[in-house]
């Protein structure tokens, strides 16, 4: 057995015959999170034209060529591309947004790291060895360690009333005045993070109901966590793989942030992004091609032949890692799926339903619009389409492409 603990940025890891101290070490470039007192400073009360991210961090850092370099060819960082000057979302979602992308920027060191490779590695005669699907879903160290990063980021933000995670039964609930609510899946992949296949973070952010606050704790929690994702006010992933990528979006546009890591910040690479009205890839596991319904099978062997609405013969790409499909369906176009009620419509399908819609796509549940969706429950699953404007109506247009079936395979 293995057992992990996170406390104060240490991770405890006891085998049978060891325990393992591990704090992860950032890159000095990595600075903290923005705080109450840096936002009113320097935002609020100061004359100077730029935000205060790139000031503050070139005065700590030893690196100050690189700082240098980035403010001379004029990049955008994250921190102010949110700010007065860029987005301008406020105060309080600057400072949630700061808390997030300095939670990740821990989990991708995490993830990169020798002792991610031991936590992963250390996990598999154990965790999720299971032919079941219970066993499966069972929460994987990384999993829980990247939840408690996430949990603890966004406690010390102070702008969080509940998180929602896949890796928690229950909503979490922070704190009472918080104005923001928080869903995410912390590590979307990770059962594959031994192979190095690229792994990332899905989250949303909903303002705090604030007529629920007459419930009790575990009903006001859970109402607050399950709002349509029509009432999403940003959402995001973050990529972690050759480069870790943050895709962001607060309702006017898709826009997505490279992390440089010699100076520990997201700089904006792909501004406005839209996704190709079509493209010529689809992603799905072609290898349950028999479980599928006619309509979708039909649909499959249309465009692979170049018999469709478009003349271009598709390709197959499929990583079965959501995080990773869905980012290169973004960039290059088509439709990225998985027909079986399988992902959570919570924090996987809203999030990123609201990331392709701001880029010019659609997310479906196979007939109607994902953020358009009810929630019922805090788990609850769903078939899931993204992709370009006009694959998506085109895939839609064959009516039968949900599997109504699940024959108990496990991926």
């Amino acid at each position: 057995m293995a057992l992990l603990v996170f406390q104060d940025q240490h991770l405890l890891f006891s085998t049978k015959n060891s325990i393992l101290v591990f704090r992860p070490k950032l890159s000095r470039s990595i600075s903290p999170p923005l705080s109450l007192h840096h936002t009113r400073r320097n935002w609020n009360h100061s004359s100077e034209s730029s935000p205060p991210s790139l000031c503050l961090r070139a005065s700590k850092r030893g690196n100050m060529n690189s700082t240098k370099l980035t403010a001379e060819v004029g990049a955008t960082t994250l921190m102010e591309f949110v700010g007065k000057e860029g987005e301008d979302v406020g105060g309080d979602l600057t400072i949630l947004v700061s808390h997030l992308q300095y939670a990740c920027k821990r989990i991708a060191s995490i993830v990169a790291s020798p002792i991610g490779v031991e936590i992963s590695g250390g996990s598999g005669d154990d965790v999720g060895s299971s032919s079941s699907s219970a066993g499966r879903d069972v929460p994987k160290p990384l999993d829980i360690v990247s939840n408690d990063i996430i949990l603890s980021s966004l406690k010390k933000s102070g702008k969080v009333a509940v998180m929602a995670s896949e890796e928690d039964e229950s909503p979490v609930w922070i704190t009472d005045d918080g104005p923001f609510v928080v869903v995410t899946d912390p590590l979307d992949g990770s059962r594959n993070i031994d192979a190095s296949i690229p792994t990332g973070t899905i989250f949303g952010v909903y303002n705090r109901l604030k007529e629920l606050d007459v419930l009790n704790v575990e009903e006001k929690a859970l109402l607050n966590s399950i709002q349509s994702g029509g009432r999403l006010i940003a959402a995001g992933y973050v990529l972690y793989s050759s480069a870790t990528i943050l895709c962001i979006s607060f309702g006017s546009g898709t826009h997505a942030f490279t992390l440089d890591r010699s100076t520990g910040d997201f700089i904006l690479t792909r501004p406005s992004l839209k996704i190709p009205a079509r493209g010529q890839i689809y992603s799905v596991n072609d290898g349950r091609y028999f479980d599928w319904p006619d309509g979708l099978r039909k649909y499959i062997d249309t465009v692979k032949q170049g018999k469709g609405r478009s003349s271009k013969k598709y390709s197959s790409r499929y990583i079965c890692s959501l995080v990773a499909d869905f980012h290169r369906t973004l960039l290059y176009g088509g439709v990225t799926m998985n027909p079986r009620s399988h992902l959570r419509l919570v924090y996987e399908a809203n999030p990123l339903s609201f990331l392709v819609e701001q880029a010019g796509g659609r997310g479906s549940d196979g007939q109607i619009r994902i953020l358009s969706i009810q929630p019922s429950e805090l788990h609850q699953r769903l078939p899931l389409f993204l992709g370009s404007s006009d694959d998506m109506a085109e895939l839609e247009s064959y009516d039968d492409i949900q599997q109504k079936i699940n024959p108990g395979y496990q991926i």
